[in-house]
């Protein structure tokens, strides 16, 4: 059968930000085609791991807050050490802020800029030597686009993350 050629079977994706909304689409996608999950969200996804466990799969849930990057190796270190390899990384997490310009804080720009754009880059980073040994390894970083769903706000940093 053609779906058979589309198996994930016995591969490991690590999805962030799975906790609801596209994150949790694509891990519980991931785990249908039959990968085992490790999910890296800054709450527990209690409904994403009952979603994913109940399809046969495993789910390693990490709670991190990915803003800051010094804890990435080390995630990623824990999928190694429970699931032997990682084959597959979705960067999924992420976050706006609808504000004012004139509202818009240092700490607002930071945290959203660290979370949607370094984040990226360092947990691709910490993945390249364990995906780059496997013929067959994937990454994947999910962008959204943003519209305002309150008269006033903005999202101020779309389009300068885009260009990053």
């Amino acid at each position: 059968m053609i779906l058979s050629a589309f198996s994930l079977e016995g591969k490991v994706a690590v999805v962030t930000g799975c906790d609801t909304g596209l994150g949790q689409g694509m891990a519980l996608g991931l785990a249908q085609a039959g990968c085992d999950i490790v999910g890296i969200n800054i709450v527990e996804p209690t409904e994403t791991i009952k979603q994913v466990t109940a399809l046969g799969r495993r789910f390693l849930s990490l709670t991190a807050d990915l803003r800051k990057i010094d804890g990435i190796p080390g995630l990623l270190d824990r999928a190694v050490a429970e699931f032997g390899h990682i084959d597959i990384l979705v960067n999924n997490a992420g976050l706006i802020r609808r504000e004012d310009a004139l509202e818009f804080s240092e700490k607002d720009w930071d945290d959203v800029m660290n979370l949607n754009i370094k984040s990226v880059f360092f947990m691709s980073q910490a993945a390249a030597n364990t995906l780059s040994r496997k013929a067959m390894a994937a990454r994947l970083s999910i962008s959204r686009q943003c519209s305002p769903s309150r008269a006033g706000s903005v999202c101020l940093l779309i389009p300068h993350q885009k260009a990053a």
